[in-house]
């Protein structure tokens, strides 16, 4: 639903995801879904990865979206777009940085970017 808010596509699809999401109902916006809207965004709908930070941003902000930990979210979101990390990883930083968890597991050399976190490989 969130995917059609945000691209308009198709129409008809698109104006009854707005409708929902301009009503009165709290929705609940998990973090994988977050993650899946990253990636239709980028892959099918190829928008630069500012604008899918911009769009995401904003359906966070929605006041009918609700998120278990919004602030965790938006600063995976600032990790994914100006460290320019694949939203899994900024999102594992993200989540690291909030538990107070300073080292990383992973192959993934990307995370050496920040210096919040120490990657570590197995």
């Amino acid at each position: 639903m969130l995917i059609r808010h945000l691209t308009g596509d198709p129409p008809e699809m698109a104006a009854r995801a707005t409708k929902a999401l301009a009503g009165s109902v709290e929705l609940l916006l998990a973090d994988l879904i977050v993650a899946e809207c990253v990636y239709v965004l980028e892959s099918f709908y190829e928008v630069p990865r500012e604008r899918v930070a911009e769009l995401m941003r904003a359906a966070i902000a929605l006041p009918t979206i609700k998120t278990l930990d919004p602030a965790t979210l938006l600063r995976a979101l600032e990790v994914y777009e100006v460290d320019r990390l694949d939203f899994a990883e900024a999102y594992l930083v993200a989540q690291a940085e909030a538990t107070g968890v300073d080292t990383i597991l992973s192959f993934d050399k990307s995370i050496d970017r920040l210096s919040a976190v120490t990657r570590r490989e197995p």
